[in-house]
């Protein structure tokens, strides 16, 4: 079978990351199978790949009969779904999880990539690491051959991290220092875990296996915003906050 004749289902492909990842996943001739709650809001996808290569597909991946239909036919799939949203993790990181990890099962599918998070343990303190560590059991409950992917802070033109204290630094007299400071980042570029992902759905050395995507460089909370504030030519300074709450990707 030539990867031109090949099918891989992406849930959450309208994403940061998965705009990426389905841009390389059609560079390596895959035919590609999007399924996003809102297909309307994803048509950017389709030039990424040649025409008729880039399906857009309807799907709620908290509907189980949703994630089924576009799991047919498919030779591999990636799960890219994740929220922020502390109501949400049960939904749409343990439940979505679940559906797509059976519905591979049932469809002897036996590449599946599961994009989940650096930090995601079963005991962490926070809910958001312990749903992906959840997630990620499932997957190798019902497909012992996942691959599963756990990226650091992610950082590109449209995230959702940097630019977000950029913004603040444009309006705020100062920028906080969560934590004091001293949390430690390993930042990697999009473009490098959607090549993880493109290897990890494509390459049979992997199966089974889980990688952990970290930058070549490590930075304390306030090495990241003083070069936000210097490369946003901002003189602005940053206050410790001792406030209890935290970011996700901060736990």
């Amino acid at each position: 079978m030539t990867a031109s004749s090949r099918l891989v289902t992406v849930f959450g492909g309208s994403g940061f990351i998965g705009g990426q990842a389905v841009r390389e996943l059609a560079r390596l001739g895959w035919r590609i199978r999007v399924a996003v709650r809102k297909p309307n809001t994803a048509h950017d996808l389709r030039p990424l790949g040649d025409v008729g290569q880039i399906q857009l597909m309807r799907c709620d991946v908290t509907r189980q009969a949703d994630v089924e239909a576009a799991l047919r036919g498919a030779d591999a799939v990636v799960n890219l779904v994740g929220t922020f949203n502390t109501r949400r993790f049960q939904a749409m990181h343990v439940d979505a999880a679940r559906y797509i990890a059976e519905g591979c099962a049932a469809n002897g599918i036996t590449r599946l990539v599961q994009v989940s998070a650096n930090g995601a343990d079963a005991d962490s303190p926070s809910a958001y690491a312990r749903s992906k560590a959840e997630a990620e059991a499932i997957m190798r409950q019902h497909v012992p051959g996942a691959v599963i992917l756990r990226p650091s802070v992610v950082f590109g033109a449209e995230d959702d991290f940097l630019n977000r204290f950029a913004a603040m630094a444009s309006m705020s007299p100062a920028l906080p220092l969560i934590g004091g400071g001293n949390t430690r980042f390993q930042p990697v570029h999009v473009g490098d875990v959607a090549d993880a992902i493109a290897a990890a759905a494509t390459r049979p050395e992997f199966v089974g296996r889980t990688f952990v995507l970290g930058g070549p460089s490590i930075y304390s909370f306030r090495e990241i915003l003083e070069l936000i504030l210097r490369e946003t030519h901002r003189e602005k300074f940053c206050c410790p906050c001792r406030s209890r709450w935290r970011e996700p990707w901060a736990r």
